[in-house]
């Protein structure tokens, strides 16, 4: 029986860390785990873009046009959407969530996921570096697996 899977080397790799800047209080410890991970795993500096957009809507959108570019080995999306008193949580979440699951499904490059849905902001903090980790890591950690896994299924 053979296994394919990948490593976590990040040498020699482009990645864009695509992030909205709607909560940017829980977003920006999202970008500075994946980017710390990405660093740890031998990505160069200047392999590393943040790419900002207004929210967790525009992530699909901009995440076709930098796979369209050529420019990366991977994209991770980085967001936070928490749950208010009107159903607007459920379609900007959904349609980011379905929006990224369709670009990565048509494009040619991993798009890793990383965006928070959670019921409050105590939650998101904790899922941005506190109690239960740091999502933007393992959004990373995921984007350096299936690039080279990627590279091994060529």
């Amino acid at each position: 029986m053979k296994e394919i899977e990948g490593d976590l080397s990040g040498k020699g790799r482009r990645f864009a860390l695509l992030v909205g800047r709607f909560n940017d209080l829980i977003t920006e410890r999202l970008v500075e785990g994946a980017a710390d991970c990405l660093r740890r795993h031998g990505v160069e500096e200047e392999g590393i873009d943040v790419v900002r957009v207004p929210g967790a809507w525009e992530l699909p959108q901009a995440a076709a046009k930098l796979v369209a570019s050529g420019d990366y080995d991977a994209v991770i999306a980085l967001g936070c959407v928490i749950r208010g008193a009107t159903p607007h949580f459920d379609f900007v979440a959904g349609e980011a969530a379905r929006g990224l699951g369709d670009v990565a499904r048509r494009g040619s490059i991993p798009i890793a996921f990383g965006v928070l849905t959670t019921d409050t902001v105590e939650q998101a903090l904790e899922r941005a570096g506190t109690k239960a980790g740091n999502k933007g890591v393992e959004a990373a950690v995921s984007a350096l697996e299936m690039v080279n896994l990627f590279d091994s299924l060529q």
